[in-house]
């Protein structure tokens, strides 16, 4: 029986911060200057203006099927994948977004080349417990690789929780709580390449 392998999505496999970009450009005609390249959210990596009003929801509307199904993948990270399906590992994504993007998150994927069995939708709001929780529990993966600190809460001790760093400034990976994960990589390529050398 194949060992599963739980992974997250944006900011994991796919480049959710480069996405946006291109959102705002086709919602206000031009690409943002970059501001900060080490920011972990998009609104501060990227020269941008908060929104509200008719703004917001003109821009809110670019978050659609065509969006969600043409994210790049962050560098590294195919091959990644395709290391770990050569080792036999199963892999799972488990990613926080809305169930009717679901179908296009798998195309967006599988376009890449990105060797994933399976889509697994969950909500995307938890505060003492993960929203990946119950997803986590019935895959119950040898390991689950998120950038979000806050999605490793409450996972089954059994499962390796590994978090991605990423960028650094503004980043909610911080503070006493990571101590309940099990490991910390910059990047999915560096978790790869530590975990298949411990296998």
């Amino acid at each position: 029986m194949l060992r599963t392998i739980a992974l997250d999505a944006d900011g994991v496999l796919l480049d959710y911060n480069a996405a946006y970009a291109i959102a705002w450009r086709k919602a206000f005609g031009e690409l943002p200057v970059l501001r900060d390249p080490n920011a972990y959210w998009p609104m501060d990596r990227w020269a941008v203006e908060r929104l509200s009003g008719e703004s917001l929801t003109r821009f809110r509307a670019e978050f659609n099927e065509q969006f969600w199904s043409t994210i790049p993948a962050i560098d590294g990270a195919i091959e990644a994948c395709a290391r770990l399906a050569d080792a036999g590992f199963r892999l799972v994504c488990v990613t926080a977004l809305d169930e009717v993007f679901a179908d296009v998150r798998r195309h967006n994927l599988l376009t890449l080349g990105f060797p994933i069995d399976d889509v697994i939708v969950t909500a995307g709001v938890g505060h003492d417990v993960s929203p990946k929780r119950a997803a986590i529990e019935r895959l119950m993966p040898a390991a689950f690789v998120d950038d979000y600190l806050p999605y490793h809460r409450g996972l089954p001790t059994a499962v390796h929780k590994a978090l991605i760093l990423r960028e650094p400034n503004g980043s909610p990976n911080i503070g006493t709580e990571l101590s309940h994960v099990d490991s910390q990589h910059t990047d999915l390529k560096t978790f790869v390449a530590w975990w298949l050398a411990r296998q």
